[in-house]
């Protein structure tokens, strides 16, 4: 595999005479989804009117300013810094729809990063689309647990970098989600491995060539991350993405920031993530003494809020690259009374308002076709949206996969199965937890997986009804899922009669909504129940 090392004036502080300590600043993003303008509060695109009243939050040119302001003030100070992005740069909104990674390339270049972890979203374009971003961008591409050697990429993509950093050596090792391939189109060119495995093999593989600062940038999960430091001997540090997980002493933190971990050796290892869409620039602060060993590990996510001013060059620049689209994007397509929340935590873990519209308007898409459930993925769902006058482009940002509505039909059985894979990795926050209409289910989280799920219930003559295992049903649910994403393999399998080229699933929800008229509120209905005693150990985040 490839591997890099990297000496450059711009990270190469303080070499001069050794120091019994030395100090690196990590600064870090995860998860930026092509969240290239400011959002709101809740996530989504935010308004140019808010963002004068300065209720906006990230936006590529905020984050600019950011890592350029504080990586000037600590280097002034003769302080150590690298800047870190620990993957899923791509999907999210209209520019990764509109520029497929051209625009990731050119912001990613100005603002100058040192190292990426490749994110399951760099392969939504296939292996072709992360080609696209490791080609273009100066700095290395990483992912130590993929067996590229059958891939184009393998001359694109490293598994390692040693980052030559004020006089010392800074490895860097790296590991990819190992469900990728189905949460995302890697092709079967590109092999995973495991990812423990790989992550010890490469630490002590820089351990043999005398490198003593180690640091792993994953795109994993917050759950894995604190797996691999309490199991892989020698990592000082772990600097994670995939699961938006917020960390530190702010209100809804998952855990610290950094959250410290008993590794192998007995040491603790920092586990530091900075929740997603450029919302936060992580500051992560270690400290060794002279003879290798980490000493120290603080540090706390920077808010980009309206007090830090845009770049200006780079938002006249988003700006340019916004003007072909914006014409889509304030296209007003409905109104509505209330907001509709499609908070990504309570979509993968329960029923939720965002899940309940977009299951509703898919069986509405397709009524007369005798079709009664529809399944959709809680990890499809991307924002939500404000009560008052709704653009295409807040759809969009709610449903920017372009996937299509898929029907076919499925005997009662395989649709409980379905609903168990939906469940299966609850205590994740998986994508594939199973948004519904026409259909009622509970689900045991405590429960082992395959066996999770209870009471499920059709909706037949206007009463609800235990599902008939024998029966057939009608589904609607999208491509994605139809051909086995989120690990609905049973859908592949199992489907009768499926066509897959149905309307893009975000012309459905706008259609519905223009349908339901400007007094329409969400409203959730108990279609799904889980057993909230284990739930709320089990479920406490999301992953991507």
């Amino acid at each position: 595999m490839k591997r890099w090392l990297i000496a450059a004036a711009s990270i190469a502080l303080m070499a001069g005479a050794a120091r019994a300590e030395y100090t690196l600043h990590i600064l870090h993003i995860n998860d930026f989804h092509s969240r290239v303008e400011p959002i709101s509060a809740n996530d989504s695109t935010c308004a140019p009117d808010a963002e004068a009243q300065g209720e906006c939050f990230g936006g590529i040119a905020r984050v600019a300013t950011a890592i350029r302001e504080l990586r000037d003030r600590l280097q002034a100070d003769g302080q150590n810094v690298i800047v870190l992005d620990a993957g899923d740069q791509y999907q999210g909104s209209l520019f990764y729809t509109t520029y497929r990674g051209s625009d990731t390339v050119e912001f990613m270049n100005a603002i100058g990063f040192d190292a990426m972890a490749v994110g399951n979203h760099e392969f939504d374009d296939g292996p072709e689309g992360l080609a696209k971003l490791a080609d273009g961008v100066g700095f290395p591409v990483i992912s130590g647990n993929l067996d590229l050697s059958r891939s184009d990429l393998r001359d694109k993509v490293g598994d390692l970098v040693t980052l030559e950093v004020g006089g010392e050596r800074i490895g860097i090792v790296s590991a990819l989600a190992m469900d990728t391939p189905e949460t995302s189109s890697p092709g079967g060119e590109v092999i995973f491995v495991d990812d423990v495995e790989s992550l010890t093999a490469d630490v002590e593989r820089l351990t043999g060539e005398g490198v003593d600062k180690i640091v792993a940038l994953t795109h994993s999960g917050y759950r894995r991350d604190l797996l691999f430091a309490e199991t892989v001997p020698g990592l000082d540090a772990v600097i994670g993405g995939h699961s938006h997980t917020l960390l530190g002493d702010m209100e809804g933190a998952e855990g610290p920031y950094p959250t410290l971990v008993t590794g192998p050796g007995g040491a603790e290892v920092p586990v530091a993530t900075a929740y997603a869409y450029g919302k936060y620039l992580g500051h992560l602060t270690l400290t060794w003494d002279d003879a290798g060993k980490l000493i120290r590990a603080e540090g706390q996510p920077v808010l980009l809020d309206a007090s830090v001013r845009p770049d200006p060059q780079i938002a006249a620049r988003v700006a340019e690259m916004g003007d072909p689209i914006e014409e889509l994007k304030q296209r007003v397509v409905a109104e509505i009374a209330a907001p509709i929340d499609g908070d990504r935590v309570l979509c993968r873990v329960g029923e939720c308002e965002m899940g309940n519209v977009i299951a509703d308007a898919m069986l509405e898409r397709v009524r007369g076709q005798d079709i009664s459930i529809a399944v959709m993925n809680g990890g499809g769902i991307r924002a939500s949206i404000d009560p008052g006058p709704v653009t295409m482009g807040e759809v969009l940002t709610v449903l920017p996969f372009q996937n299509t509505l898929a029907t076919f039909a499925l005997s009662g059985a395989d649709i409980v199965r379905a609903l168990e894979n939906g469940a299966s990795q609850y205590e994740d926050g998986a994508g594939r937890f199973a948004q519904v209409a026409g259909l009622k289910y509970t689900v045991d989280p405590g429960a082992e997986p395959g066996s999770r799920i209870s009471e499920v219930q059709v909706r037949q003559d206007g009463d609800w009804v235990p599902v008939d295992r024998s029966a057939r049903y009608g589904v609607v649910s999208n491509d994605y899922l139809r051909n086995g994403g989120d690990g609905y393999a049973v859908f592949a399998e199992k489907a009768i009669d499926a066509y897959d080229f149905g309307p893009d699933l975000a012309d459905v929800l706008a259609e519905y909504l223009i349908g339901q008229g400007p007094d329409f509120a969400p409203a959730l209905d108990g279609r799904i129940t889980v057993i909230e005693a284990v739930a709320d150990e089990a479920a406490p985040q999301a992953a991507e």
